[in-house]
């Protein structure tokens, strides 16, 4: 039977009262992802390293929650939130495709190599170092495992990633994805070291935070300026 409803400028269906076309639903909804990947990584981070015995969230890389019992929380947050910024990658192609006139919209890819490399990071588990989990050998690791390798790669990828896109996703704030992305570089430089000083986690923990909140700050701001009907040419 064929389709009867009714279509906007792009051929794509109307929706729900008819104010929006399915095209631009879809994009809106995936873009909606952005806004909660942050918030639940950064609360089961949280969480976690409050509740984890031997755990010192001035001291451990988070990536070390999932070793030790109770570290499939950690790789599920990993995975899940991975996913949740791969779908929101994909939302910000489909937004950029209408609003930059598909100029930049190759910059969304950018952040589904994040989600990738988070979903990668969690996957394969990070080496235990500087006395966790409880037991294990305080400093770094002489001969790193494959999943410790596994992890550092695909962590590595998506962070860059991450970083470049903070500074060539075009948002009416480009200022904030420029100090994101510097902060994070930093940040990430420092962790890489494998150190526990305090100043170097916590620093690292801003710079996760920061990262979060541009994710989401450039989901809502698309969301907000996404057509309701999508102009013609654009599927």
């Amino acid at each position: 039977m064929a389709d009867t409803r009714p279509t906007g400028p792009s051929g794509s269906p109307l929706v729900g009262r008819g104010d929006a076309d399915m095209h631009a639903a879809v994009t809106r909804s995936l873009l909606g992802y952005g806004l909660l990947a942050g918030p639940l990584y950064v609360v089961s981070a949280l969480v976690q390293g409050l509740v984890r015995d031997g755990f010192d969230l001035t001291r451990h890389d988070v990536s070390l929650l999932a070793n030790g019992p109770g570290g499939w929380v950690q790789i599920a947050t990993f995975v899940v939130c991975g996913l949740m910024t791969i779908a929101a990658g994909v939302g910000m192609h489909r937004s950029l495709r209408v609003l930059d006139g598909g100029r930049r919209a190759w910059s969304g890819w950018l952040v589904v190599g994040y989600g990738i490399g988070l979903v990668g990071a969690g996957a394969f588990v990070a080496d235990p170092i500087n006395g966790f989990p409880p037991g294990a050998p305080e400093g770094g690791v002489e001969v790193p495992s494959i999943g410790g390798l596994g992890h550092i790669a695909f962590a590595g990828l998506g962070f860059l990633c991450l970083i470049v896109a903070c500074f060539v996703v075009p948002t009416s704030r480009p200022w904030f994805g420029r100090v994101t992305g510097i902060v994070f570089l930093i940040g990430f430089a420092g962790v890489t070291t494998g150190s526990s000083s305090p100043v170097v986690v916590i620093g690292f923990w801003v710079a996760v935070i920061l990262a979060w909140t541009w994710l989401a700050v450039t989901s809502l701001e698309l969301y907000r300026r996404t057509p309701l009907l999508t102009p013609a040419g654009v599927s």
